[in-house]
């Protein structure tokens, strides 16, 4: 009977431990699951929204934004100089796009924001043959002048660089200029209850280039070497629409034009020296209710000098990522 009993003494001993071990390994596990539903409710929390670098909206601090998106832009008719007209050789002249762009919030009124995308090009008709790659990576810095106010300025400055070693000079089917970039930008932003007027104007440095020739023909002259000078150019924008919670709509002229440069020769392939000009019009759509968002875009190339009077849009995905508040 002795035996018997310190046997059962043992028994419930053993299945105390048993308990206390579960009940520790329970308690455990809730706090980690409370940490866990802590840290989710802190990415979750935050306005939503996503910025660009011609925009006055600006991501919180401790926040990024990412966005993938397509773009299509392709044009028949182009002008030569002043001239416009088709090329049967060339036929429908089309460049694909898929970018990928991060908006970093370091604090309430300066943002930074990077992207590089991915570019092909193709024709219709003829023998060319398209160009595709990785094109140029580009850096934007956006502060904030005077943050309150109806009216408030933005100062922002970017930069860019070729990231593949792509061919510049294969006009209209080069994916870029391959020439690094400088640019400084100042916007004005209008605020009247849900509804915004921006305008934006700024000036871009461009580098030279390298290209695989000893010679070009350029400003009516031939140039004995392989080193061309792209032109400087400027930019400006007008920008209206209606901002409420998580849609967005604009509408917008945009202008671009080189300070200087030369003309395509008739019956000539456009070249990195030429005077491009256009004026384009379009509309900007963004749906953004939570932490993931779309965003689409139209515009059509009302008149320019050597460029193709495109027509091009894009669409892409938005997410917000907020990180953990200290």
């Amino acid at each position: 009977m002795e035996n018997i009993s310190i046997n059962l003494d043992n028994k419930f001993k053993s299945i105390y431990i048993c308990k206390s071990f579960i009940l520790l390994y329970l308690i455990i596990k809730m706090r980690l699951l409370k940490k866990l539903l802590l840290a989710t409710a802190l990415l979750a929390v935050g306005k939503a929204q996503a910025q660009m670098p011609h925009d006055a909206i600006y991501m919180p601090a401790r926040s990024t934004c990412f966005a993938l998106s397509y773009g299509n832009s392709s044009w028949t008719n182009y002008w030569e100089n002043t001239l416009k007209r088709e090329n049967l050789n060339l036929g429908r002249v089309s460049t694909e796009s898929l970018g990928l762009m991060a908006a970093v919030g370091l604090n309430q009124k300066t943002n930074v924001i990077v992207s590089v995308p991915y570019i092909r090009t193709q024709t219709s008709a003829g023998n060319l043959l398209g160009q595709k790659g990785l094109q140029d990576a580009s850096l934007w810095v956006k502060y904030k002048i005077n943050p309150a106010g109806k009216v408030n300025f933005h100062a922002i400055v970017g930069a860019s660089t070729p990231v593949s070693n792509y061919v510049p000079d294969f006009l209209p089917l080069s994916i870029g200029l391959g020439a690094k970039t400088l640019e400084a930008r100042l916007l004005a932003h209008y605020t009247h209850k849900s509804l915004y007027l921006t305008a934006h104007a700024g000036y871009t440095l461009r580098g030279k280039i390298n290209i695989d020739r000893d010679a070009y023909l350029a400003y009516n002259q031939v140039i004995n070497q392989n080193q061309v000078n792209v032109p400087d150019a400027v930019n400006f924008a007008i920008r209206v629409g209606y901002l409420k919670k998580a849609l967005q709509a604009e509408a917008f002229i945009e202008d671009f034009s080189c300070i200087k440069g030369d003309y395509i020769r008739r019956n000539d392939m456009p070249f990195p020296t030429n005077k491009m000009q256009f004026s384009a019009a379009g509309v900007y759509v963004k749906y953004q209710p939570k932490l993931i968002g779309f965003n689409a875009r139209i515009s059509q190339v009302l008149s320019g000098t050597n460029i193709g009077q495109s027509l091009s849009f894009s669409a892409g995905i938005l997410y917000q990522l907020n990180y953990f508040k200290k």
